[in-house]
C-alpha cells in the first residue's frame, strides 16, 4: 500500500516546470535562462523533484543532459500537461492585453442606434482584435441569456429588471415622441391632444412584446384610449421607413430619429399630454466576474 501512495504525494508544479523546460531544452544552462532562474537553483529543483519521485530523471553527456528511461517515460506525460497550461497562460495573458478575447452584448429594441453604435465603433478601433457579438433581443431573453452566462453585458428594460441576479451599472433615459412624415407635416404646427390624434389618424407602432410598446400602450390606457394601432411591424427601421411614406403617426424614441428629423423626412408633433420616459438600464449577472474585455466596454459606455 505505501509503495502505491508514494506516487500520489503532492509535488509542487513548478518542479515538473523546472523538468520540462529542461528536457525539452536539454541543458541545464538553457533552462536556467528561460525561467529567470540560476543553473543551482534548477539543478536542486531536479534533484528535488527525483527525490521525490525515488529515480533519476537526468544524466549528463558533453553537450548538455539527457534523460534517462525512467524520464523519458515521465516526460511524455508532463510535455502534454505543461505545454496546456503554458498555453493558458498564455492565452490568459492575450485576454487581460486585450489582443484576444470576445464581447458579447445583447440588446432590447428600444436601444436606439446612437447609444450603441458610436461606442463599439469606438471599442472596435481601440481593440480590434476582440470579437464583438450583437443580438436584438427582448428584456426578458436578454435576462435569461446573463443567467445562463451566453452574454456578458445586457441593455434591458429598467422597469422590467425584476430579476435579482442582476446588477445594473448603468441607467438610461429615453425620450418618447410622436412623429409623421410629410403628408402629416401640419399636425407639427401647434399642439394637439392624444385623442385628437389617434382618433383621426392611424398609428404605427412595433409588434406586442416588446418594452417600447408596452410603454405606448400604458401610456395610451392612461389617458381611456384602448384603440389599437393599425400598422404593426417588427423593427424600428421600419417602421421609420413607414411613417416617412405617410402610412401613419409613429411613437419612438426622440434620439432614434434624430437624423431623420435634422433633415425634415420626420416631423415631430408636439402633444398636449406629457409623454412617458422609456427608462432602461445597462445590466450584469450578479456575483459573476466582468472580464476585461467587458470593463473596457462598460468605460467607453460611461464616457
Amino acid at each position: 500500500m505505501g509503495g502505491i501512495l508514494k506516487f500520489y504525494m503532492f509535488i509542487p508544479f513548478e518542479l515538473y516546470r523546472v523538468f520540462y523546460t529542461t528536457a525539452r531544452l536539454g541543458s541545464i544552462s538553457k533552462a536556467s535562462k528561460e525561467l529567470f532562474t540560476s543553473q543551482p537553483a534548477v539543478s536542486y529543483s531536479i534533484k528535488q523533484l527525483e527525490e521525490k519521485l525515488g529515480g533519476q530523471l537526468f544524466f549528463r553527456n558533453a553537450k548538455g543532459v539527457s534523460l534517462t528511461a525512467e524520464g523519458e517515460i515521465l516526460y511524455q506525460y508532463i510535455e502534454k500537461g505543461c505545454s496546456l497550461i503554458l498555453s493558458g497562460e498564455r492565452k490568459f495573458g492575450e485576454l487581460k492585453d486585450m489582443t484576444l478575447g470576445q464581447l458579447r452584448i445583447a440588446v432590447c429594441s428600444a436601444v436606439c442606434k446612437n447609444d450603441l453604435l458610436k461606442p463599439i465603433t469606438h471599442y472596435h478601433q481601440l481593440y480590434p482584435d476582440i470579437r464583438i457579438h450583437v443580438r436584438d433581443e427582448s428584456s426578458y431573453e436578454i435576462s435569461r441569456l446573463l443567467d445562463k452566462g451566453e452574454i456578458d453585458v445586457g441593455i434591458i428594460n429598467f422597469h422590467e429588471n425584476n430579476n435579482e441576479q442582476l446588477h445594473m451599472v448603468r441607467e438610461i433615459k429615453k425620450e418618447m415622441c410622436f412623429v409623421a412624415g410629410k403628408k402629416y407635416e401640419p399636425l407639427s404646427w401647434n399642439p394637439i391632444s392624444l385623442h385628437a390624434l389617434t382618433e383621426a389618424h392611424p398609428l404605427i407602432a412595433l409588434h406586442k412584446g416588446g418594452s417600447t410598446r408596452k410603454v405606448l400602450d400604458q401610456f395610451l390606457l392612461s389617458h381611456g384610449i384602448k384603440k389599437s394601432p393599425q400598422v404593426e411591424l417588427s423593427t424600428l427601421e421600419l417602421i421609420v421607413e413607414f411613417t416617412i411614406n405617410g402610412l401613419g403617426i409613429a411613437c419612438v424614441t426622440k434620439d432614434y430619429v434624430a437624423n431623420e428629423l435634422a433633415c425634415k423626412k420626420l416631423f415631430l408633433i408636439p402633444l398636449l399630454e406629457p409623454l412617458p420616459k422609456i427608462n432602461l438600464a445597462v445590466v450584469l449577472k450578479k456575483g459573476m466576474p466582468v472580464s476585461t474585455a467587458s470593463e473596457k466596454f462598460l468605460e467607453l459606455l460611461n464616457q
